[in-house]
């Protein structure tokens, strides 16, 4: 499957973005998906993931309550809202598909798309 991640930009303290992840290739409901990010000089995080439903989501902590992770399987598009931005939430983000394992960690994704940088100005 083919991940096309967009939405990302320079937003100030306090502000809001909504990323999207459009997939092609294959059937996008089969897969797990996630968002995760890279901060420079860091190592790549798991933000969110929801299930091939959509009736189950996870976040990291730091997001709890400030992102919203949800999907349009007719669309075969994965969506990050993210609200309440810090600086701390500055990095490169990713979208990813996995057919199973653990929602949280890298080594789960199969497929990973290009990514989209979001910067958080004070």
């Amino acid at each position: 499957v083919q991940l096309q991640a967009s939405g990302g930009g320079l937003v100030q303290v306090g502000g809001s973005l909504r990323l999207s992840c459009a997939a092609s290739g294959r059937t996008f409901s089969r897969y797990i998906m996630g968002w995760f990010r890279q901060a420079p000089g860091k190592e790549r995080e798991f933000v969110a993931a929801i299930s091939r439903s959509g009736d189950s989501t996870y976040y990291t902590d730091s997001v709890k309550g400030r992102f919203i992770i949800s999907r349009d399987n007719a669309k075969s598009t994965v969506y990050l809202e993210m609200n309440s931005l810090k600086p701390e939430d500055t990095a490169v983000y990713y979208c990813a598909a996995a057919q199973w394992g653990t929602m949280s960690s890298v080594n789960s994704y199969d497929y990973w798309g290009q990514g989209t940088e979001v910067t958080v100005s004070s």
